[in-house]
């Protein structure tokens, strides 16, 4: 991503953070203007050209009532529909194939022993991130807010691992999530280290439409788990792969947002994001 849009993204950040704590008193243009230290046009410019929509009406998205909306408006089949929904005019979620490939319990054991990882930072909307693969696809992708501490712990996931900082095909892949068209996008591949349960758990995650929001009881049902809702947050916690694998679409039953390891403010942006391409469409 471009370094302009790291930038927006920053700037546009602190302004999410205002809107979170103040969106019941419906802050003005101005206000918010003010907090991000930029005149009430260009705040209005600069965000609507990031977010797609006016300040005023993204208040609304971050809302609790909104978030409560949506899972009151929520089918209970809600897993078993096909991605109805993308984030380019034309384009679905089906359209985005992603397999996910469990690694064997060997590698999971030995700690990555005889494979190699390309990893490499890159910008998206939403700050850095660090995006990694093996042969066999995407295993690691977080948000890098500070890059020696995500490159660290990357290594310690994988220890016996061999590193090259190299940008491969499968990263390119991914990071087509952030775009709108994803028409020429291959097939992207997930090589994670997880247990069967944890897979299980991520696997669910995909099947949350984008616009569409789930709680941990209803992941919970959908892998046949109804009492495993405290087990599910852990493995949704654990979550290696942000944003592909959409655990920020996950809050709790009483409509907030709940957790997010990449910050709740992150959290609030990216679900804003999202519904804002939905609503646009």
């Amino acid at each position: 991503m471009r370094q302009k849009e790291s930038i927006q993204y920053d700037q546009i950040a602190q302004a999410i953070g205002y809107i979170r704590s103040r969106f019941r008193e419906q802050p003005s243009l101005e206000e918010m203007a003010l907090h991000v230290h930029m005149s009430p046009f260009h705040f209005q410019r600069v965000f609507t050209e990031w977010a797609g929509v006016s300040p005023k009406k993204f208040v609304q998205y971050l809302s609790v009532e909104y978030a409560k909306m949506i899972l009151k408006n929520s089918k209970s089949t809600l897993f078993d529909v096909a991605y109805e929904t993308g984030l380019s005019g034309t384009g679905r979620l089906h359209d985005l194939f992603v397999n996910i490939e469990g690694m064997t319990p060997g590698e999971y054991k030995n700690g990555g022993a005889n494979l190699r990882i390309n990893y490499g930072f890159v910008q998206s909307p939403f700050g850095k991130i660090l995006v990694a693969s093996t042969d066999k696809g995407i295993c690691h992708m977080t948000f890098a807010d500070d890059e020696d501490a995500e490159l660290n712990l990357l290594k310690s996931n994988f220890p016996s691992a061999e590193f090259h900082n190299l940008h491969d095909t499968h990263q390119r892949n991914a990071r087509q999530i952030f775009n709108q068209d994803w028409q020429q996008l291959q097939a992207i591949r997930l090589h994670l280290k997880a247990t069967p349960f944890q897979l299980k758990v991520w696997d669910a995650l995909l099947k949350i439409p984008a616009g569409a929001l789930a709680t941990y009881g209803q992941i919970a049902a959908n892998i046949q788990q109804p009492t495993a809702s405290r087990a599910v947050g852990t493995a949704i916690g654990l979550n290696p792969v942000a944003f592909l694998i959409p655990c920020h679409r996950v809050i709790r039953a009483e409509g907030i947002l709940g957790g997010y390891h990449w910050g709740l403010d992150r959290k609030a942006a990216i679900l804003g994001w999202e519904f804002a391409r939905i609503d646009g469409q």
